[in-house]
Parts: C-alpha cells; structure tokens; sequence
C-alpha cells in the first residue's frame, strides 16, 4: 500500500511570499519616490552654496572668545587662519577691518555688534555668521566688502530703524571696488531705507566689470526700502528670498546681469527692476517667482541663466516657511 506524502501547505506559504514580496517592492519604490523629490534646502549648511563656495575662513583654528571691543580688534588682525567668537553685543563707533582666513562667529541668539560694523578690505577667505548687526550710523556700513574675493556672510541679523533720515544710517551690507564671489545666506535684513549695495558708482566700471559676483539665496528682508540688492556691472543670482514691505527691491543697472529666481515678494511696489537711476540700464531674468502682485519693469532681458555652481531652488511656496523659520542669528 503507497503512503501518501504528507499534504504541505506549498501554495499557502507561495501566497505568503508573493505578499511579502509585493510589500517589500511597494516600499522600496516608495523609497525610491521619497529620495527623487528634492528635499528643501538646509538652514545651516556647513560651507557656502554659490559664488562663495569654497570660503573656509579660520577652518579648524582654534577658536578664541572676545567680549570687548579691544580684544576684538586684536583677535580680527591679521592674515593668519582664526576663529573669533563675540559673546555679547559690542558697541562700535566706524567700522572694525577683519583680517583674510578668518571666521567670526556669534555665541548664542544676541551677540554681535551695533552703531557700526565690520570692513573687509582687500582681504581673502572670510566667514561672518550668527551675528546681530544693528543701526551702523553713516559713514559705516553693517558690513563693507571691498576688493575683497572668497566671502560667506550667513545666519546673521540685519537691522536698523526708519524713523530717521534716509541717510543716518548707512548701507546693512555693502559690496563694492570690485569684490567678488561672495555668498550672503539666510540672513534677516530689516527696518532699513537702503539694504544692499553692490557696486557703488556707475563710474566704476574698470574696476568692476567682471567681478561683482554675488549669491543671494534665503534671505528675509522685511521693511526694508530698495536694494534687494542694487547691483551694478557685476553678476547676481537672487534666489529663494523672502521680500516683504520694499519700495524698489532688486534692482539691474550699468549692464548688471541678475537671475531672479524662485522668490516671494509681498506687500512689495516693484519686484525687479532695470532701469532706474542710471544712464545704462542692467539686464534681468526670472523665472519661478511668486510676486504677489508686484510689478516688474524689465527693459533688457539678460543672457545668465545657468549660474556655474550646483544648487537647489526649492519652489516658492514653500520659501516663506523656510526662511521665516530659519534665516538670522540663532539659527545654526
């Protein structure tokens, strides 16, 4: 007599391991879908994304603390590598000149500086995050970069007042005498007449034309009058700032080319402009914008559309919560 072999549950455990199997290929498309959608930019990068990319400052230097306006000015001199901490707020008259390979940092959410600022002056490979600059009364600027290259100006902020004279205070952060490849990241800019200045006279050209060269990427400027930014001659890439209350924001001239891309304009008269209060008018291209009914006046369209750097610009609807959340002093 033949003896069966004992029944198996063949199919049931076939079934089991086609679910499985099904289970495990959904998840790993899911997975796949979740890494293809670009993730939205980080508020505290570790090194800069734009033309300033490359910028160290003090690198791994050890880091000395200052808490005076003395200690500061000796721990700043200087082109050896450096790391300066400010702890508190320092009161300036003028401005104060950093030295090149050099960052300088805030401690905590209320350190920095006000009544004046800081100049690089012909000086290479500076970091300035996690600051408060406030109200630097004219001549100075928040901070000047002059003919100086290899700039990262990020996490700091900004402000001043406007119940003075247009001309009190001086510019939050100007660019000029042919500086170049700089990066100015998740800043706050606020309650100001004149935000920032790149390229100082129109009768600067020798000295400009071709340099100038300038990232703005998840900035707020909130009451600030004109210049997000003014750029003159050189090149400028304006991208995923937040612009709320301005007059005149960015601003094209003397043959400037501007990338205007994936912004948020509220409460602004005009978005962009290229032909304002110079002989030559400047060129601008946009694209991605969301400019709340904002008015452009673009007389020359521009040939820059495709900035030699890597980078990712989130959409602009999701712009105002990512830079409210994460632009200014601490932030990192």
């Amino acid at each position: 007599m033949r003896t069966r072999p004992p029944r198996t549950r063949t199919r049931t455990r076939t079934r089991t391991q086609r679910s499985t199997l099904a289970l495990a290929a959904a998840s790993a498309l899911a997975t796949v879908a979740v890494l293809a959608v670009p993730q939205p930019a980080g508020a505290a990068e570790n090194s800069p994304v734009g033309f300033g990319a490359g910028t160290t400052g003090g690198g791994s230097a050890s880091a000395v603390t200052v808490s005076s306006l003395s200690a500061f000015k000796s721990a700043v001199t200087g082109n050896a590598a450096k790391v300066v901490r400010v702890n508190g707020l320092i009161s300036l008259s003028g401005q104060v000149d950093i030295g090149s390979n050099t960052t300088v940092l805030g401690v905590g959410s209320a350190s920095g500086f006000t009544g004046g600022g800081l100049r690089l002056k012909k000086v290479t490979n500076v970091v300035i995050r996690n600051l408060n600059i406030s109200k630097p009364v004219a001549p100075a600027d928040g901070i000047t970069v002059e003919a100086s290259s290899k700039v990262w100006i990020d996490h700091n902020s900004f402000s001043a007042d406007r119940d003075h004279d247009k001309d009190h205070y001086d510019g939050l952060l100007d660019i000029n005498h042919g500086a170049d490849n700089v990066t100015v990241s998740w800043n706050t800019f606020k309650n100001h007449f004149k935000g920032s200045l790149v390229g100082h006279s129109d009768n600067n050209a020798s000295e400009d034309t071709g340099r100038l060269k300038v990232t703005y990427h998840h900035n707020h400027f909130a009451n600030v009058y004109s210049r997000i930014p003014s750029l003159r001659f050189g090149t400028g890439h304006f991208y995923n700032n937040y612009v709320e209350g301005a007059d005149t924001a960015c601003h094209s001239r003397m043959g400037a080319q501007m990338l205007v891309e994936n912004n948020v304009f509220r409460s602004t008269k005009v978005a962009v402009t290229t032909n304002r209060s110079s002989d030559v008018d400047g060129y601008a291209n946009l694209r991605g914008n969301d400019l709340g009914g904002a008015a452009t006046e673009i007389s020359r369209v521009g040939s820059f559309t495709n900035p030699p750097y890597g980078y990712s610009a989130e959409p602009a609807s999701s712009v105002a919560a990512s830079v409210t959340s994460g632009a200014g002093a601490g932030k990192l």
